[in-house]
């Protein structure tokens, strides 16, 4: 996988966590598109995307990608700020000293599309103003506690206790990295986040982005994901395009997450994937792509008065 073909910056948030920042396209570009990541990844889970974006779409697009705090290249999460709301406060702030003006696309993946939620929770005269489009893929509203990841109930149960064990010792935990290799950690996180048939690059990928992950943030972002509940919050996107996007073979947001957000938003489209798992901007980059520079478009021609296609 190419990565940063753009600039890398740093952005320093109020609470002083440096996050690193990867900004392309024009300046004066219409539509700027910024991208979350998900739980344990970083910002190159979205690079096929966002690097396919220019030619998908019909307009010029900036594109806006970063490492959460807590993962990839970005500082650690403070004490008691590795949680989404936080996340959330650090996308407002990028959107004010970043993308001072013009609409904007937002598209989150797994922990990302919470991180867009809380946004709107958060920040509603933000999020109204600035927000034109939203993708949500691979994403939940809500009921994280204990997935049963498609396992019949008593493994599924047996699991989740043996996860919570794991979670407390990685909440004291004082490395950097989650794991020393990525490679141990490629069988698990292939049955776990792909579908039928995924290429074994991106798995290995996968891997070195989790194995990255800083541990006492892991635990603390996932107590943030079982605490997630913000299928109220949806009602503020009913008056923008909006886009779902869910793998059928997804264990960690299976098919019925994906359907909960769209009941809340009945006028956002609905895309399912056969043989996808949770990996959508890696295992169905083509389509995502396609589908979020449609939005770009929509946005792009609302903001100039044009009537959309």
């Amino acid at each position: 996988m190419k990565l940063d073909t753009a600039p890398i910056t740093e952005f320093t948030t109020s609470d002083g966590t440096r996050l690193r920042v990867v900004v392309d396209g024009p300046a004066d570009a219409p539509v700027t598109v910024l991208f979350v990541h998900g739980w344990a990844l970083t910002r190159h889970a979205w690079e096929r995307v966002a690097t396919g974006l220019p030619k998908a779409a019909d307009v010029p697009v900036r594109t806006l990608r970063f490492d959460l705090r807590g993962h990839g290249e970005s500082d650690p999460a403070p004490p008691g700020s590795a949680h989404i709301a936080r996340c959330a406060d650090d996308v407002a702030e990028l959107i004010t000293e970043l993308v001072a003006d013009g609409p904007l696309v937002l598209a989150g993946h797994s922990m990302g599309g919470m991180t867009i939620m809380a946004l709107a929770e958060r920040h509603p005269e933000l999020f109204d103003a600035r927000v034109a489009a939203v993708a949500l893929v691979g994403t939940s509203g809500g009921d994280l506690v204990a997935p049963d990841l498609g396992l019949p109930r008593p493994v599924a149960a047996l699991v989740n206790r043996v996860e919570r064990v794991v979670r407390r010792r990685l909440a004291v935990a004082r490395g950097r990295r989650f794991s020393p290799q990525a490679g141990p950690l490629r069988p698990g996180l292939r049955w776990l986040l792909f579908g039928t048939d995924p290429d074994p690059a991106d798995v290995a990928a996968t891997a070195e982005w989790v194995a990255g992950c800083h541990p006492a943030n892991m635990a603390g972002f996932r107590e943030s994901l079982a605490a997630h509940d913000r299928i109220r919050v949806l009602e503020a996107l009913r008056a923008k395009p909006t886009v779902i996007a869910a793998g059928l073979d997804d264990r960690l947001c299976p098919l019925p997450h994906a359907r909960r957000i769209a009941d809340a938003v009945p006028e956002a489209e609905l895309l399912l994937y056969a043989g996808a798992g949770h990996m959508l901007p890696l295992e169905r980059a083509g389509e995502i792509t396609s589908r979020i520079g449609r939005l770009v478009t929509t946005a792009a021609e609302r903001a100039q008065g044009v009537s959309v296609r």
